[in-house]
């Protein structure tokens, strides 16, 4: 190496290392619940990693019933959500929670809930006085929420390069340009497993074509929103917002989930909420030692949902649980217990449980869980086996993989009679290959060369340092669809054959006709 090199490399390498340790990085979190939970965590973690961290954030929905909020390190940027509109969302709510429970759920529902994301999503690009200095901010990057197609709207409105972080499995595959072979990749809402009969890979199929009719009624619900917020030249479409992100997040993991092919700029690091145990309080301490031998079952179904709508199932469970020789520590709102309804004496109920903790307690036997994928993780990172009751949107699918994997298994709404649930719970508690799946998935799960917050970082830095994700996404991105289904290079092909055949066939029909005019007048 030259003199006249070193001196550049070594102030290349320093300007890297200096714009890493001062990047400015936003976070977008316009949904509740878990999806607060997640971003906040991604917010952290870059926090915690010397970057300079502003998350914009939507409030109102309240979608956290009962949570105990932490101190917030890095800067948040907010606003609220309309009352009036609050007001409507609340009843859209409720409403929701009571088809959920009753076992209705649908997908037209779930493109009933996307409508109401298109609402608030224009409330937020109404805040032009935020989202001017958000952009004058002049953010190197940010982290979104993909579920929400706000959030590209958002960032496409703010010209800030973005990385899309998906709080699930790989559910939008095939609307992000993902290999999706449908022999053993299960589509969206199909229920399906990585193993699928003829029938099932018949349904898969008509899942796939059914899931881009959902798509586009999804992204039709924005179509006003985006008519109104974008000026005509420069209208941006979701399905290209999807293709134009650096890099894309998925809070997945394959101990849980199931191997399918991957693109350079899909990432999975699914766990970020799962980590080491604290000690519970000296009063659930307590609580769990009187169970003995027999320990003790976690109960959440869902950080949105502390209450539940249907006082049939609730009793059901409850007198279930009155069953089991174990104590039940069970995440419901205190203040909306039935009055009428008894609570049983091995039960607790909580408003709000730290159930990373709880899983993690030596005595725990079994977490009864909604399928929410956070839970999912948690309960794989303890080695707990489950017992889930699906209730909406990607909850199906969660539980099929928990079963496929042979941690658990699935009890629905309507299925819920206190004997039917009780014997459910034992099978499950007392045939220990359960738990043997559940520590085999922990293995595969903790054994990872890096833990998930390590990739989140070194991936995003990575994104930074490079200017960009181009050298991850394939030109397949920039090709029309005619160019990557081959339909040019077939044509060609069939075309050159039949003009071929043609030439053949004309070509026997010539020395036919000159063979039976030589024999004719060789007869002559």
């Amino acid at each position: 190496m030259t003199m006249g090199k070193r001196p550049f490399i070594f102030l290349f390498f320093m300007q890297q290392l200096l714009m890493l340790q001062g990047a400015k990085i936003l976070t977008l979190c316009l949904l509740g619940g878990s999806h607060y939970l997640l971003m906040d965590e991604v917010s952290r973690i870059l926090h915690n990693n010397s970057h300079e961290v502003t998350m914009f954030r939507q409030l109102g929905e309240g979608l956290l019933p009962g949570y105990h909020w932490r101190p917030i390190p890095y800067k948040i940027v907010t606003y609220f959500l309309d009352e009036s509109y609050l007001q409507e969302f609340d009843e859209f709510f409720k409403e929701y929670s009571k088809l959920f429970f009753n076992g209705k759920s649908s997908l037209n529902d779930y493109i009933t809930f996307m409508g109401q994301l298109s609402k608030q999503c224009n409330a937020t690009l109404n805040q032009t006085d935020i989202l001017d200095s958000l952009k004058a901010d002049k953010y190197d990057i940010a982290v979104i929420d993909a579920l929400n197609p706000c959030t590209f709207l958002v960032v496409e409105k703010l010209g800030v390069p973005y990385i899309a972080f998906f709080p699930g499995t790989f559910a939008n595959g095939e609307h992000i340009g993902l290999p999706t072979p449908l022999s053993y990749v299960p589509i969206f809402q199909s229920s399906l497993t990585d193993h699928m009969d003829f029938f099932e890979r018949v349904k898969n199929i008509f899942m796939y074509f059914g899931s881009h009719f959902v798509e586009r009624k999804v992204q039709a619900q924005f179509e006003d929103v985006i008519k109104k917020h974008f000026p005509y030249e420069s209208r941006p479409f979701l399905s290209d917002l999807y293709l134009k992100a650096e890099l894309w997040l998925y809070n997945t993991d394959f101990s849980l989930d199931f191997a399918r092919p991957l693109l350079p700029h899909i990432q999975y690091i699914g766990g970020l909420l799962a980590k080491p145990t604290k000690p519970v309080s000296q009063e659930l301490e307590e609580f769990i030692s009187q169970s003995g031998e027999s320990g003790f079952i976690v109960v959440t179904l869902g950080s949105m949902i502390s209450s539940y709508p249907n006082y049939e199932i609730l009793k059901e469970m409850n007198s279930g649980f009155a069953k089991l020789p174990q104590k039940v520590i069970w995440r419901y709102q205190t203040s909306q217990w039935p009055k009428g309804l008894k609570l049983a004496s091995n039960v607790k109920i909580m408003d709000w449980v730290s159930q990373n903790d709880l899983l993690g307690h030596p005595n725990v036997r079994l977490l009864v869980t909604h399928g929410g994928w956070n839970s999912l993780m948690e309960a794989v990172y303890h080695g707990v086996p489950v017992v889930g009751i699906p209730l909406f949107g990607d909850q199906f699918d969660n539980l099929a993989r928990m079963k496929a994997k042979k941690m658990g298994t699935i009890i629905t709404p309507d299925q819920i009679k206190a004997e039917r649930f009780a014997n459910v719970i034992q099978q499950i508690t007392e045939d220990k290959s359960y738990k043997t799946s559940a520590m085999h998935l922990s293995v595969i799960h903790r054994s990872r060369p890096f833990p998930p917050d390590q990739q989140l970082v070194r991936w995003v830095e990575h994104i930074i340092q490079t200017g960009g994700g181009a050298h991850l996404r394939p030109y397949s991105f920039k090709q029309p669809w005619y160019q990557q289904c081959l339909l040019d290079v077939i044509l060609f092909i069939s075309s050159c054959l039949i003009v071929t055949i043609y030439i053949i066939v004309k070509l026997f029909k010539f020395l036919i006709r000159i063979f039976c005019s030589s024999r004719k007048q060789k007869q002559h």
